[in-house]
């Protein structure tokens, strides 16, 4: 098989693409010989391009999704730039191979997130637990299913899940296909079966259309997965406080006179340097949060411990004693592997726009990012797997309100999301 790649202007939709292109020669069994080329679309993510929805008002109708899937644009495979702050995880994202980005995949997911006629009684989407509005996280200790039924743990967040692989507090879902499967079919959450939910999707056509365009004819609810599973990959978070002035962190550590000559002898490193003051400017960290971030970080405090990496979360399981001390505690993470070591942790969420999606911990049940503060500093709850990077730290009043503020500066902005346009159902 031989290859080739290059970059070519791609006229679409009236649109030029500047994509990348590659092909190969590959011979079949009898020999002959085709080339398979495939373009692809340089794309940043953290904008309102990709979670727009198709244009229009209202329900959406057959002749809008038609017209939206005859847009050889929407079908173009997209690669994803992270933007600043998670960009330092940009080879890090997780399922792009498997489950390839377009827009047309993404916007069925949209839907579909949105949509409640994916479980039983067409009440509980999965908005229902990771709505934008709740900082992609229900603001309830536990999540809230179908028949008002409550669940035993806090409904996670659903953005940034590009960096992350295993799913839920415990784990238990290998991918974020795996892990938008799982509520369909849980008795507590949407009460659906698999194949119940695929029959209800396959009545109603402008889902019936979409599937088959881009899955074929033969879709099923690994199909439903991949779409919900595209759609959550570009919810990501824009740039903070915190990100822009790391940003320019970079050109303050230059010595004064090596600043001063930037702009003669590098002007395009100067450009940059003046768009980081620009940009620290413009949504700058307070002088509380700036002492927060040393705190941070320290080897003191040292909750970089945990939260550390593009999305300030290591992706690995702690017991930090919360519920710990009940009658019948919660063994998160030992659930799925039994090992010991796993016995009551649980999965370090992200702090970046935590301040978003209170309460707090797995069982919900610290209400303010000031009780989770105090919770850390009086060395979390004693039991018998108490994670040795949980030791009690003396801060002062103004030490964990400068905390918070960090806390709070690890905030950007969500994409803007369509929620109301989804397929009619005839």
């Amino acid at each position: 098989m031989k290859f080739c790649a290059g970059m070519a202007l791609i006229m679409s939709g009236g649109l030029a693409l500047a994509v990348s292109i590659s092909s190969a020669m590959a011979a079949d069994q009898e020999g002959k010989t085709e080339t398979v080329v495939t373009v692809r679309e340089k794309v940043l993510l953290g904008g309102n391009d990709l979670t727009a929805g198709i244009p229009g008002k209202g329900e959406l109708t057959v002749s809008e999704i038609e017209a939206w899937l005859a847009n050889p644009k929407n079908h173009v495979v997209l690669d994803p730039d992270l933007p600043l702050g998670l960009a330092v995880g940009q080879t890090q994202m997780k399922g792009l191979e498997e489950n390839p980005l377009t827009r047309a995949k993404i916007e069925l997911g949209r839907q579909l997130y949105f949509d409640p006629r994916l479980s039983a009684d067409n009440t509980i989407s999965c908005a229902s637990c990771h709505h934008p509005d709740e900082g992609y996280g229900k603001r309830t200790p536990t999540g809230v299913g179908i028949g008002e039924q409550k669940g035993n743990r806090n409904s996670p967040i659903s953005y940034n899940r590009i960096l992350s692989d295993a799913q839920f507090w415990d784990g238990r879902a290998a991918s974020l296909e795996e892990q938008a499967k799982g509520p369909i079919q849980n008795p507590i959450e949407m009460g659906n079966t698999h194949d119940s939910c695929v029959a209800s999707l396959k009545k109603i056509p402008g889902y019936q259309l979409q599937f088959e365009k881009i899955f074929g004819k033969d879709w099923n609810i690994d199909d439903v997965a991949r779409a919900i599973a595209s759609f959550e990959r570009v919810l990501v978070t824009g740039p903070s406080a915190y990100d822009y002035a790391e940003q320019l962190s970079v050109f303050e550590k230059l010595d004064p006179e090596d600043l001063e000559a930037l702009e003669e002898e590098n002007p395009a490193a100067f450009k940059k340097y003046q768009a980081a003051q620009a940009d620290a400017k413009a949504k700058p960290m307070s002088e509380s949060a700036k002492r927060g971030r040393e705190l941070f970080f320290s080897t003191r405090v040292n909750c970089s411990a945990c939260h550390v990496g593009a999305n300030l979360a290591d992706e690995k399981y702690h017991n930090l004693g919360i519920g710990m001390d009940k009658k019948d505690p919660d063994v998160g993470r030992f659930a799925v592997t039994k090992k010991d070591e796993d016995w009551g942790a649980f999965k370090t969420p992200t702090v970046r726009n935590v301040v978003h999606s209170a309460p707090y911990m797995h069982d919900g049940s610290l209400q303010t990012l000031e009780e989770v503060v105090e919770h850390y500093a009086k060395g979390g709850t004693p039991n018998k797997n108490l994670s040795n990077k949980i030791t009690k730290i003396d801060l002062t009043k103004q030490e964990k309100a400068d905390l918070v503020e960090f806390m709070k500066a690890c905030t950007g902005d969500f994409p803007k999301v369509e929620m109301g346009r989804l397929p009619a159902d005839k």
